[in-house]
């Protein structure tokens, strides 16, 4: 525990984002002092909507932020699939009473940019020490007694470890892991919110919808307490490969890819207020977070495609194993290795099943009316669901062995 040293431990955290500033709470409520860097100039709304499934919203609720979300999350009632042409449903699975029998947490959709201001503001009241902003680090030397890093300003701090969740363009993890391997996929993200008032009544449900097609999909669902659907198209197209979230599109551009689908997803393209556009770019899973007292978490550890819907709810797994380890562990090198010994394969298993999901939304029998009904109502079949989700869910990240 802290209290072991002899004194209160210092860690810093390199990045102010979901894995972040869920580190920094859940080490607050260990008694760790904590020391937040973040290399952009202010905190503001990045990136649209987040499925935070019963694995993720546990830690969140254990960290006493249930009443804040409540006010702008949108629970699920369940989750679907839609043929892309002739619209036709599965259902999925249950998301709301039955989710909370089976798992004891609830499956939350909210927007990024809700979810990161409730984290800020939990940070800020509970913290001493204000996130310091334009300050990227950019380097860090691990040493007996702790670490030294470098920002961007030239200035150098100290800490009793350091933890780098500086996410997907992490210098921190090019320091430790050498040169990114990231390769193209082939495939073009498209996202866009629109105000579910422009919605006809019928598509207001508060579900997740996938639609399946060749070569593509689109994922619906509300955000903001159901003020706003959150829409993202999928389509392997080459041709563009920034990996920036803020890069705009044109609808012209987004109804080339999609406006032959189904008239509901041609109608919600088209009430995007702005769409946007990025590459997605595949990472195989590599070790070597924990080097020393430096070690690498959320996406700057593990990045993912976002076929499993996972990527948030690893930050959040990510943040509770941190914070018990440390505080199991009197030296923050022993706490960091074990953290990457209890958290590789998980995520190396979500990073795989979610590129495997990709092949399974985009399969060519989709375009075969004989053979895609078949398709879908084998491969979404409820006794697979149960097993393609389950694992995820139940995981506790508030009860794993530390």
């Amino acid at each position: 525990m802290t209290e072991r040293s002899g004194r209160q431990r210092r860690i810093a955290i390199a990045g102010a984002g979901i894995a972040g500033l869920t580190t920094a709470l859940a080490l607050l409520q260990q008694g760790f002092e904590v020391d937040v860097f973040e290399q952009a100039s202010q905190l503001g709304e990045v990136g649209a909507g987040l499925q935070i499934s019963p694995n993720g919203t546990r830690v969140l609720k254990a960290l006493g932020l249930d009443a804040p979300l409540q006010e702008c999350v949108s629970p699920a009632r369940g989750k679907e699939i839609r043929m892309w042409n002739t619209g036709q449903r599965w259902k999925l699975f249950d998301l709301g009473d039955d989710c909370l029998a089976r798992f004891g947490a609830p499956y939350w959709m909210v927007h990024r940019g809700d979810l990161h201001r409730v984290l800020l503001s939990a940070f800020a009241q509970r913290s001493d020490r204000p996130v310091r902003l334009n300050a990227q680090v950019r380097s860090a030397q691990s040493h007996a007694s702790g670490v030294s890093f470098q920002l961007s300003d030239g200035s150098v701090h100290e800490a009793d470890g350091l933890l780098a969740a500086d996410g997907v363009h992490s210098l921190l993890r090019e320091q430790l892991c050498g040169e990114d391997k990231a390769q193209f996929t082939g495939l073009l993200a498209w996202r866009g919110l629109v105000p579910m008032a422009r919605i006809p009544a019928p598509m207001q449900n508060p579900v997740g919808t996938n639609w399946v097609g060749p070569g593509a999909h689109v994922i619906t669902y509300p955000v903001r307490a159901g003020q706003l659907m959150n829409v993202v198209g999928i389509i392997e197209r080459d041709g563009w490969r920034s990996e920036s979230w803020t890069e705009p599109g044109t609808h012209a551009e987004l109804l080339q890819d999609f406006g032959h689908w189904h008239p509901d997803v041609c109608d919600l393209m088209r009430q995007i207020e702005q769409p946007f556009k990025w590459a997605l770019l595949g990472r195989p899973p590599q070790t070597g977070w924990a080097q020393g007292n430096v070690c690498l978490m959320g996406d700057a550890a593990h990045p993912t495609l976002p076929f499993l819907a996972q990527g948030a709810n690893m930050a959040l797994e990510d943040a509770a194993v941190m914070a018990r380890c440390l505080a199991a562990y009197d030296a923050p090198a022993q706490a960091f290795a074990r953290f990457e010994a209890l958290r590789w394969q998980r995520t190396a298993d979500i990073v795989n099943r979610s590129r495997d999901n990709a092949q399974r939304f985009h399969n060519p029998q989709l375009s075969d009316t004989s053979q895609a009904v078949d398709y879908v109502s084998r491969e979404w079949e409820p006794e697979t669901v149960r097993r393609r989700y389950d694992w995820l869910f139940e995981y506790d990240a508030l009860k794993v062995p530390v």
